[in-house]
């Protein structure tokens, strides 16, 4: 890890303003990491959520709301604006949401309710989604530059990387 790297655990997030600084969350795999950038206020933040909704555990969401995508992303708009961001110039890039156990009974299915989890909070927000790299079965590395808001995604699949602007 770079010197200037600054690393995203799960259950985790990072918001910063310095230009030399890259955001990184590793081993994406039915969680979902979220970068989100305001090119005007050179602000960038990444979100690595587990589950969807804190409605599941109110009191473990109370003590860890980063756990959630609901209650995380709540924190995290609010630090965001806070910082000088404004919702409608932030550009959203999420990756993860695969189904990387044996997913025998489809009723967990956790992956791909994650992904519809952040959807929705998105759209209830006004912010659209600019670029994913979601799904499959295999684990993903996700890097945010605060210099230029560029997304990298490493995908432990194919061993390419794909980078969003």
């Amino acid at each position: 890890m770079a010197e200037n790297t600054i690393k995203v655990d799960i259950s985790d997030a990072k918001v910063s303003s310095n230009p030399h600084h890259t955001l990184a969350t590793y081993a994406l795999g039915s969680c979902i990491g979220l970068c989100v950038y305001d090119p005007v206020a050179q602000i960038g933040a990444m979100f690595h959520y587990l589950l969807p909704n804190s409605k599941e555990n109110p009191q473990h969401a109370q003590a860890n709301p980063f756990q959630y995508a609901d209650t995380g992303m709540n924190i995290l708009l609010e630090e965001l604006i806070a910082m000088g961001a404004e919702k409608r110039r932030l550009k959203v890039t999420i990756a993860g949401g695969a189904e990387v156990l044996d997913n025998s009974s489809e009723k967990f299915d956790i992956g791909k309710r994650n992904y519809l989890a952040i959807r929705k909070i998105l759209w209830k927000n006004g912010m659209l989604i600019n670029a994913e790299d979601v799904g499959g079965t295999k684990p993903r590395t996700m890097y945010l530059s605060i210099a230029d808001g560029s997304v990298k995604i490493k995908s432990y699949s194919s061993n390419t990387e794909l980078v969003l602007a």
